[in-house]
């Protein structure tokens, strides 16, 4: 577990799915019009939207579209969201207080420091400005929490791992490429897998990677192939598939044939590629529609002034906060073989845009035209 939080402490487990960079301004903010409704900001609300990464990160391709789609849906009245985007946590606490001087109603803050956020919801909570925690759970007074269990994560994780090893699943040696530790999801993801890991396979590199970035993943990889020998590498559990791209690339720089099985997290297109052409054994898929559906819910509601309790059935703990309203919601593993049935049934994907010409030829095999 990093230094800056603890996991949560759910009060009910489920099934359950990392982070990137720049700082994107859209859109317009105040404070809300007052119409009826006698809430926080009326009966449309203003949403500010506070992201730890954009443009090419899982949070801008994903996360950020789907936000802005729902509140237009959910409430066409409101104001345009103002989003803010970043992988500095200072830059982030910017961000976050400038929206409170703004004058938005209600804030989305996916903590790229979960503590170091703290002051700062703090401060929102003093000014009555709600807010929801979305992926990862902020320290302070958090109003709610949307999320996906993350030791569920790293579980589905390890057991992907431990079916593509096979017969050395028993005794094989494997390298953990896990996240930063200022970020608590990574640790979750962490401690799932180890769970499952731990009596089954011989930890030969275990590496914690410094604000998941893939070159730093590079680096740690390439070092563990000279270290350990690319011959004694059974396994890699790459905690997400931007660094499961950097493993496939340390290991093609060393010229490494066949590739170990390899992890990854986010369902990233290019890593539903690379699991097409065989580099990559399986990622993890999180349903991010309904993730942030949900927390676009909740974040309206609390902007009007009105209860959570029919949307967040759950709740859980943080460091500094008992009993925070929580839409805990499941994962999905993916492998070749149902790629089809989850990510091109679910929309994320057309096959189109899987299988490009390159690939035609295995995504025949894999059933996927």
């Amino acid at each position: 577990m990093g230094p800056c939080a603890g996991r949560p402490a759910m009060k009910r487990r489920f099934l359950a799915v990392s982070v990137a960079a720049g700082l994107v301004l859209l859109g317009a903010c105040g404070g809300g019009d007052g119409n009826g409704g006698g809430g926080v900001g009326g009966d449309s609300p203003s949403v500010g939207v506070l992201l730890p990464g954009g443009g090419a990160s899982r949070f801008g391709q994903f996360d950020k579209p789907l936000i802005v789609k729902k509140l237009k849906q959910l409430c066409p009245d409101c104001p345009a969201a103002t989003v803010a985007a970043t992988a500095d946590p200072a830059v982030q606490q910017q961000q976050f207080e400038a929206m409170i001087t703004r004058g938005v109603d209600v804030l989305i803050l996916a903590a790229v420091d979960p503590q170091l956020m703290r002051p700062s919801v703090e401060a929102a909570h003093r000014a009555g400005v709600p807010v929801v925690a979305y992926d990862r759970l902020a320290q302070g007074p958090i109003s709610g929490y949307v999320t996906f269990d993350g030791e569920e994560v790293g579980r589905l994780q390890g057991e992907g791992l431990l079916k593509a090893m096979g017969s050395k699943a028993d005794g094989g040696r494997i390298v953990m490429m896990n996240g930063a530790t200022t970020d608590p999801n990574a640790g979750w993801y962490k401690e799932g897998a180890l769970a499952v890991l731990k009596g089954r396979v011989t930890i030969g590199k275990s590496y914690d990677t410094v604000g998941w970035r893939p070159e730093n993943a590079y680096v740690n990889m390439t070092g563990a192939i000279a270290a350990l020998g690319a011959e004694n590498i059974d396994g890699v559990l790459s905690a997400n598939d931007s660094m499961a791209g950097a493993v496939v690339s340390a290991f093609n720089s060393a010229k490494v044939r066949p590739l170990p099985p390899i992890t990854g997290q986010d369902a990233d297109l290019m890593a539903v590629r690379r699991i097409v052409r065989g580099e990559q054994y399986m990622t993890v898929y999180k349903p991010f529609k309904r993730a942030t559906d949900a927390t676009v819910e909740m974040a309206v509601a609390l902007g009007r002034g009105e209860k959570v309790e029919a949307i967040a059935t759950e709740s859980v703990d943080s460091p500094t906060t008992k009993d925070v309203p929580a839409v805990l919601l499941p994962s999905v593993p993916v492998t070749v073989g149902n790629i089809g049935e989850t990510l091109v049934k679910d929309g994320m994907y057309t096959v189109d845009e899987i299988c490009t010409p390159a690939l035609r030829a295995a995504c025949d095999r894999a059933g996927l035209t």
